[in-house]
């Protein structure tokens, strides 16, 4: 992957509070599919639910062929140059796991000459820990915190067995572990070297 020109992105988990948000830099012609990884990884979800990506109207995904027509666009076939191409405004939208529904804004920051020194993906900030996977989205889990806020709620010990007693809203993210999974991408998408003939 060619890394001449990189973008500034800050991904946020919609509806969710305390705000859960990520600033990363990645190669402007990563593929979109790649590019699903890098959010997996800046957020520690675990990729175990289908997603799309969304530039204005159009979706990128892993195409299913018993959907049909009108489902995702194939996220192996376009990169993020290709899909920021004509687009209105400096906002895409990722969604993560159709059932809980978690949305995120991408906002792009800017777009800027690669340090040639530098690998990528490349943490810039991370703020807030998201919520545990399966906890029902947004509004699932701002339930469960109530619930797990006060011991006489009627369905505090469901959200005790959800989140568990140890949950803190408030926890901040691992940045050692972002960093390190952002390297261990970065050495496994690197540009091999041509064996001579």
């Amino acid at each position: 992957m060619s890394n001449a020109f990189v973008v500034r992105m800050t991904i946020t988990l919609d509806d969710v509070v305390p705000t859960v948000s990520r600033t990363i830099e990645a190669p402007l012609d990563i593929r979109l599919d790649r590019l699903h990884t890098v959010f997996q990884a800046a957020l520690a979800w675990t990729d175990s639910h289908l997603w799309e990506l969304t530039f204005g109207r159009t979706g990128f995904g892993i195409p299913d062929p018993g959907y049909g027509f009108g489902g995702p666009l194939d996220a192996r076939k376009t990169t993020l140059a290709q899909a920021l191409e004509g687009m209105r405004g400096k906002t895409f939208r990722y969604l993560y796991d159709f059932g809980d529904a978690w949305e995120h804004s991408v906002k792009i920051q800017g777009i800027a000459p690669a340090d040639p020194r530098g690998g990528y993906p490349r943490l810039i900030e991370a703020t807030g820990m998201r919520p545990p996977e399966d906890s029902g989205g947004p509004w699932g889990y701002a339930e469960k915190l109530e619930a797990l806020a006060d011991p006489t709620h009627e369905y505090h010990e469901e959200a005790l067995d959800a989140l568990g007693d140890d949950h803190d809203p408030g926890a901040q993210p691992d940045i050692d572990m972002i960093n390190a999974r952002f390297a261990a991408l970065a050495k496994k998408w690197a540009p091999r070297p041509r064996k001579a003939k």
